[in-house]
C-alpha cells in the first residue's frame, strides 16, 4: 500500500509546508474537499497530480456553509478511508483541521459574501449557503498558498463563484473546474448519495434522465428555454420520490435565468429524493447545439 499523505491539522505547519515545496521550485494543486470522497473527488485529484508538481487535498466539513436545518451532524464522515484513497493516488498532503482551528472565535468576523451569480438557483434555495462556501475557500487559498485549485462542475454554480472570487480578490491562483463524474446508470456521484435506500437510489437517475431528455429536445432543434423546463419537470414527475426544488436554464456567466438558450448556457437541477438533497447539470452550447453533461 502507498504511504500516506502527510496529515496537517495546524495552519501554520501546512502553510510552512506549502511554502517549503513552492521555494524547491515545486507546483502545488489543492483540492478542497468535505470528505466521503467518492470518484468525482479523485477525479480532481487525478487532474492536480498531472497539472502539478505536489498536491494537497483538504478534508474539512465546513459548519458556515450549512443552514440550521440541513444535514451538518449527519454529514458523512470517511478520514480512514478517505486517507487510503489519497494515499493510493499518491497525495502527498492533506490539510484536516478541527471547526475551532479554522474557526476560533465562532462564526467568523469578517466573511465573504458573493453577489449576482449567487442569487439563483442554489443561492436562493439556501440563504448564507455560499458566503460559507466563499469564506472557507478563501480562507483555504491563504492557508495553502497553492498554484492551481480543481472544483467539480457537478457544483456548478459554487464553482462559477469560486473562480469570480479568485479573479475580484485577486488571489494568485489558477481556478481549474473538471468534468461532472457518473455512476454508470448516470447518476452525478456525490457524497449524498450514501444517503439513499435502495428504491431512493433507483429513482435519483430521474436527474440525469431529465437532462438527457433535455438535451435530445435540443438536438431536435427547441431552443426555447420554458418548453426545455417543461420537458425536464414532466420528465422528473414520473418519480414519485423524486421532489424537484428547482429546473431551470441559466447563462453559465451570470446564471440568470434564459429565455431561449444562448453561447454559454447551463440547464440545472435540484430535487429531494429521500433524505438527500441532489443536484445536476449539463452544460449547453445554444450555437451548435451541443450538450455536455
Amino acid at each position: 500500500m502507498s504511504a500516506r499523505p502527510q496529515l496537517f491539522q495546524g495552519i501554520d505547519d501546512v502553510r510552512a509546508y506549502v511554502r517549503a515545496c513552492r521555494a524547491a521550485g515545486e507546483s502545488v494543486g489543492l483540492v478542497p474537499t468535505m470528505g466521503a470522497l467518492h470518484e468525482g473527488h479523485l477525479s480532481l485529484v487525478r487532474a492536480s497530480r498531472a497539472a502539478t508538481t505536489r498536491t494537497v487535498a483538504t478534508i474539512f466539513v465546513n459548519p458556515t456553509q450549512f443552514g440550521p436545518d440541513e444535514d451538518l451532524d449527519s454529514y458523512p464522515r470517511t478520514l480512514e478511508a478517505d486517507l487510503d484513497a489519497l494515499a493510493a493516488l499518491g497525495v502527498d498532503a492533506v490539510f484536516h483541521p478541527e471547526p475551532a482551528v479554522m474557526y476560533p472565535d465562532g462564526d467568523p468576523f469578517i466573511q465573504v459574501t458573493p453577489s449576482v451569480i449567487d442569487q439563483n438557483l442554489c443561492g436562493l434555495a439556501r440563504p448564507g449557503h455560499f458566503q460559507g462556501v466563499c469564506t472557507v475557500v478563501a480562507k483555504l487559498f491563504n492557508i495553502i498558498p497553492a498554484d492551481k485549485a480543481f472544483f467539480g462542475r457537478k457544483d456548478a454554480q459554487q464553482a462559477a463563484i469560486l473562480k469570480r472570487m479568485a479573479k475580484d480578490l485577486d488571489f494568485p491562483i489558477e481556478i481549474n473546474i473538471c468534468p461532472i463524474v457518473r455512476e454508470e446508470d448516470g447518476l452525478a456521484m456525490s457524497s449524498r448519495n450514501k444517503y439513499l435506500d435502495g428504491e431512493e437510489r433507483a429513482q435519483a437517475i430521474a436527474l440525469s434522465q431529465a437532462l438527457a431528455i433535455g438535451r435530445q429536445a435540443i438536438a431536435d432543434g427547441e431552443r426555447d428555454s420554458a418548453t426545455l423546463v417543461k420537458v425536464m419537470k414532466e420528465s422528473l414527475s414520473k418519480f414519485e420520490l423524486v421532489h424537484p426544488e428547482y429546473v431551470s436554464i441559466v447563462d453559465f456567466n451570470t446564471f440568470v435565468d434564459t429565455e431561449a438558450i444562448g453561447p454559454s448556457c447551463l440547464a440545472a437541477i435540484a430535487a429531494q429524493v429521500g433524505p438527500a438533497r441532489l443536484i445536476d447539470n449539463m452544460l449547453i452550447d445554444g450555437d451548435t447545439g451541443e450538450c455536455e453533461m
